[in-house]
């Protein structure tokens, strides 16, 4: 059972608008811990905290009272109120080291890693073990169509399923019964400065858990030890049979060779299909029978931002997906082009410098597969202009795309090349999604 009273009753977290912070701090709150904390901007997280009664202030605060502080590993080492707590004696404990603390009250835990797909497989592990009924919690790095970043089935005490995030290695943090590797793509290049670290790190990973389950796929991850591993060409888990409608997809599937269950999946997109063999092959090691395992894959509707459909834009229909990494768009952009009749029109934001001067090539490989792009100014989050990693950078690299830094900017642009018939996708991690919202008619 999470005890957070065995650490202490009282807690403030910086930065407690993140999506995985929010979670956090909503399941210290429902086990009966007092929690308050400050983010600097409001969002639906804030507003989702204070309506359960949980302080939020926005900006800093001039004083901790609370003996706890948790902050997030985006919060800058110079931030105020960080220095203030370590001045002041307190208890300090980045978002990774408090999951690790969570995670080690349950009896069995599940960790979810991988460059691609962590969300969605999370939520359908919810969904199943929702549907086998059993005691679970769920940390969700995104928002789950029913479940929202935090579901909790029963008493939530007995099976803790979380992302496992590669980011400044923070998963090392968790001790697993079952970590599950999705792929093993570079990523984060900003941390790793090889892909020897980079694997290095999922090993290490792996070697904090009871069981390792892999991607049979990825040549990398599947050379860990591992109890059992998945994939479209090579697995003790496969799916055979694969047919889609809508680019929504039902398959067979295979373990050891022999059929055992038909799955039609709610969601788009043949990624997905990849996603449940994982959270399958999970599940099936934890023990769960096929058909409970089939009816939570078949409830799962989606995560918010991952392949979206979220309204339409000058009478387009548009979808807003966070891909932010070139095999995500490309993924995206495969399914967006299979459902749409006439031209798929890409929006796409650029997440940190780091990653878009790494990956220069790689998205413009994928961006010179659709037709005039378009190009949102580049989202820092954590990190300082580079031009060299910027969206004009990119765009002068691809004469057939077009840059724009205004919502107003874009809906012009939009409303001179979108037609009926068409679909406007939307890609990218950072405050794009808002921006399209804002667009959407009403």
């Amino acid at each position: 059972m999470i005890s957070p009273l065995s650490i202490g009753n009282s807690w403030y977290f910086i930065g407690i608008g993140g999506v995985s912070m929010s979670a956090l701090a909503a399941l210290f709150w429902q086990k009966g811990a007092d929690v308050r904390g400050s983010d600097c901007r409001e969002s639906e997280y804030t507003q989702r905290l204070r309506a359960l009664g949980i302080p939020v202030q926005i900006g800093e605060e001039e004083h901790i009272a609370e003996q706890n502080v948790a902050y997030t590993e985006a919060v800058s080492p110079q931030n105020p109120q960080l220095c203030e707590a370590r001045k002041t004696g307190k208890r300090l404990f980045t978002r990774a080291e408090l999951l690790g603390r969570v995670a080690e009250e349950f009896s069995s835990v599940i960790s979810v890693a991988g460059c691609h797909g962590k969300t969605s497989t999370t939520s359908m592990l919810a969904h199943i073990f929702s549907c086998a009924n059993k005691n679970f919690t769920a940390h969700i790095g995104g928002e789950d169509a029913e479940f929202g970043n935090l579901c909790r089935g029963g008493t939530g005490d007995d099976i803790f399923v979380t992302e496992a995030c590669e980011f400044r290695r923070s998963f090392l943090s968790l001790k697993s019964s079952v970590a599950l590797i999705l792929n093993t793509d570079k990523d984060h290049t900003d941390c790793y400065k090889s892909d020897g670290e980079l694997i290095e790190a999922y090993r290490a990973f792996a070697g904090n858990a009871e069981k390792v389950v892999v991607n049979a796929d990825d040549p990398r991850a599947r050379n860990f030890p591992h109890a059992l591993d998945f994939g479209f060409y090579s697995g003790d888990v496969r799916a055979e049979e694969l047919r889609a409608t809508g680019e929504k997809y039902r398959f067979t599937v295979i373990e050891r060779g022999i059929p055992i269950v038909k799955i039609k999946l709610r969601v788009v997109g043949k990624y997905q299909v990849m996603n449940a063999l994982a959270a399958y092959s999970v599940a099936r090691l934890c023990g769960l029978r096929a058909v409970e395992i089939k009816e939570g894959l078949e409830s799962f509707r989606g995560v918010k931002r991952r392949f979206e459909e979220v309204g339409t834009i000058c009478g387009v229909q548009t979808v807003c997906d966070y891909a932010h990494h070139p095999r995500e768009l490309a993924a995206a952009i495969s399914a967006a082009q299979a459902i749409c009749e006439g031209t798929v029109h890409v929006v796409f934001q650029p997440h940190t410098y780091t990653r878009t001067r790494d990956f220069m090539r790689e998205f413009i490989n994928v961006l010179k597969t659709v037709d005039s792009p378009i190009l949102y100014k580049t989202y820092a989050a954590r990190e300082e202009f580079e031009f060299e990693g910027s969206a004009v950078a990119l765009l002068s690299r691809l004469p057939e795309a077009c840059y724009v830094q205004t919502a107003g900017q874009l809906l012009e642009r939009l409303k001179s090349k979108a037609r009926k018939g068409d679909l406007i996708l939307i890609l990218g991690a950072g405050d794009i999604d808002g921006i399209a919202r804002s667009l959407l008619d009403k």
